[in-house]
């Protein structure tokens, strides 16, 4: 039911790395949230200098203007800020893993979604009426 959006630099990442980060996101809920593997819905956009700021110093970070991206992940509400620690430090490790770039350069933001605003396909709220296994 997560759903990724990863801004990234233009032309930064190769078509594997792309990949490999797709992956690690991915792998995140997988590890974070014991989330199925086939629950698996992410985009990925690529940005200009022009289009993607990220100050590199703020919140004493050293982030690097050429590898630093942005990654939106819109969760289930019912989730609880434990479960959110750990999906942050999942997607962190396994992103730094996937595409060798320093953790520093990855801002994250959860954006918390009532479960019965998503939609799987065929026109329905399948979590309208429920709350999902995981």
């Amino acid at each position: 039911m997560p759903v990724f959006k990863a801004h990234l630099p233009a032309s930064r990442f190769s078509s594997e790395q792309k990949r490999a980060l797709a992956d690690a996101l991915n792998q995140s809920l997988v590890q974070g949230l014991g989330i199925p593997e086939g629950d698996r819905f992410i985009i990925l956009s690529e940005h200009g200098p022009d289009e993607l700021f990220l100050d590199p110093t703020f919140m004493d970070m050293q982030r690097d203007p050429a590898n630093a991206m942005i990654i939106t992940v819109l969760v289930g509400a019912h989730r609880p800020v434990e479960e959110k620690r750990e999906l942050v430090a999942a997607i962190n490790r396994l992103v730094v893993a996937a595409v060798d770039i320093s953790p520093d350069d990855i801002f994250i933001a959860i954006i918390p979604v009532p479960n019965e605003n998503f939609s799987f396909g065929k026109g329905e709220l399948q979590l309208a009426n429920s709350t999902p296994r995981w």
